[in-house]
């Protein structure tokens, strides 16, 4: 190394240091307010009700609006245990496989997701939680800014510490938007299937869970070739952890199910991601409290 060579690194250093503070103080100066006002949120009584209508409902409400249509709202609240089992594994599968281990944040899935998003120079894989999107739905809306970003981390957090899992995933359940003005898995099974959340097949149950993605884009009924290999995917998993009986394999992807030496639970870590990202169109997202949210108006 030369003598000059030598001299210019530590100033090269000490300019890179400089830089990377300025850009931490730039994003506190961002990330501050955010988390002021997140904290500020009131989160009502979670465990026994929740706000209605949520800000995404409002969101769409104001949507229709402007296009001049109604903004009707289908929705009825169905408690945990009267959602069908195959949906609630379904979603997690499809949605946040490490929900019952992580505290609000996947921090594996947000870098993982990270990195594939660099490697493909665009969004191809989500890194938001089930009680991220729930936050989202309840509180934010529709708006996607860093800003918007810092209060839902935040949001997630302290839902996190107000109720349980089983809270979370049934609020998460039936709140979540499956279609224009179908909120809820109650809402969703009687609207596409003619049935309650409770009855639902594996067939119907998979194909709710694989069109979360993007519930206004994909319906259930008229499900593509993306929508029906994430169907697979699911179905896959499932069957491999005990999840999905043979006949219900069957029924949901209309093949028989794969020879398994036995069925046993595998973490998400060793498994490739759902897509999820591109069309995440997400509006919505337990306590052993069953008390329901309070009815839409009329």
């Amino acid at each position: 190394m030369t003598k000059g060579s030598s001299t210019r690194r530590p100033g090269l250093l000490f300019h890179a240091g400089l830089a990377l503070l300025a850009l931490a103080g730039v994003l506190a100066l961002i990330a501050a307010p955010a988390v002021l006002h997140a904290s500020r949120i009131r989160l009502g009584r979670l465990e026994t009700r929740a706000p209605f209508p949520t800000a995404l409902m409002r969101a769409r409400a104001a949507e229709a609006r402007r296009r001049g249509a109604a903004a009707n709202i289908q929705f009825r609240f169905a408690p945990y245990d009267r959602i069908s089992p195959l949906l609630r594994r379904a979603v997690l599968v499809a949605e946040d496989d490490a929900f019952f281990h992580h505290g609000g944040l996947d921090w594996s899935e947000i870098g993982a997701s990270a990195r594939r998003n660099l490697e493909r120079r665009r969004i191809v894989r989500g890194g938001s939680t089930i009680t991220q999107q729930l936050a989202r739905n309840l509180y934010l809306g529709e708006q996607r800014t860093l800003t918007r970003k810092v209060e839902e981390v935040v949001l997630a957090l302290r839902i996190e510490r107000a109720v349980s899992k089983r809270r979370i995933l049934e609020l998460y359940l039936n709140l979540i938007e499956w279609g224009d003005g179908v909120y809820g898995a109650e809402a969703a099974a009687g609207h596409y299937f003619g049935t309650s959340a409770e009855a639902l097949n594996a067939r119907q149950a998979l194909l709710l869970a694989s069109v979360i993605i993007n519930p206004r884009r994909f319906s259930p009924l008229a499900p593509p070739r993306r929508i029906e290999r994430r169907v697979h995917t699911i179905a896959s998993r499932m069957i491999r952890r005990g999840q999905l009986s043979q006949a219900e394999y069957r029924l949901a992807v209309g093949e028989p199910a794969p020879v398994l030496e036995a069925a046993r639970p595998e973490s998400a870590s060793v498994e490739e991601p759902l897509d999820t990202g591109a069309d995440e169109d997400m509006g919505a997202a337990p306590d052993d409290s069953t008390e329901q949210a309070p009815a839409p108006p009329q």
